[in-house]
């Protein structure tokens, strides 16, 4: 059976960024196939949402969603319809202010959550009360939101991830 590892990027960024190129040779080494989904030129989440569904519907296999930012929100919103056997989150936009009721609820899979302390764009709490409400790891790192500083800690900590996933079966 194939494994995709399938990234959603951010609003201001692309499919093929830093951080999901390097979590792509993660994703290759242990042996998921990554795919990234272009969003560029949609600023509605939800539209995203469904860009991210259209994309997955060919795909067969065992899923992880993998998102940065809003990316973070599209992967989570479509976790429930994609059966994703895990989701890796990075400075998710979770729980924003005015939209607090619109955080999407996750299917019963093994959640790793990685945000800045000094994000300064999406802020931490959401992704504290995300982690607490659904039983997520959390990983707080002294970096803003672009957390372009930390992308080999996030790289181990997919890594983790990826490698825990495969051997309690998630």
């Amino acid at each position: 059976m194939t494994r995709y590892v399938v990234f959603s990027h951010g609003k201001e960024s692309g499919p093929w960024g830093a951080k999901i190129t390097a979590l792509a040779e993660i994703a290759r080494a242990e042996g998921w196939q990554p795919e990234s989904v272009d969003y560029r030129g949609i600023d509605d989440p939800n539209e995203r949402v469904t860009r991210l569904l259209g994309y997955c519907r060919e795909l067969q296999g065992r899923m992880v969603l993998v998102g940065s930012s809003m990316g973070g929100y599209v992967a989570t919103a479509g976790s429930r319809l994609l059966r994703a056997a895990g989701l890796f989150l990075m400075a998710p936009a979770f729980y924003m202010p005015g939209y607090e009721d619109q955080t999407p609820q996750p299917p019963d899979c093994p959640i790793t959550i990685v945000h800045g302390w000094r994000d300064e764009v999406v802020p931490v709490d959401g992704s504290v009360r995300f982690a607490r409400e659904h039983r997520a790891t959390l990983h707080l790192l002294d970096s803003d939101h672009r957390l372009q500083d930390c992308i080999r800690d996030i790289c181990c900590q997919f890594e983790y991830f990826l490698v825990t996933l495969d051997r309690f079966g998630g």
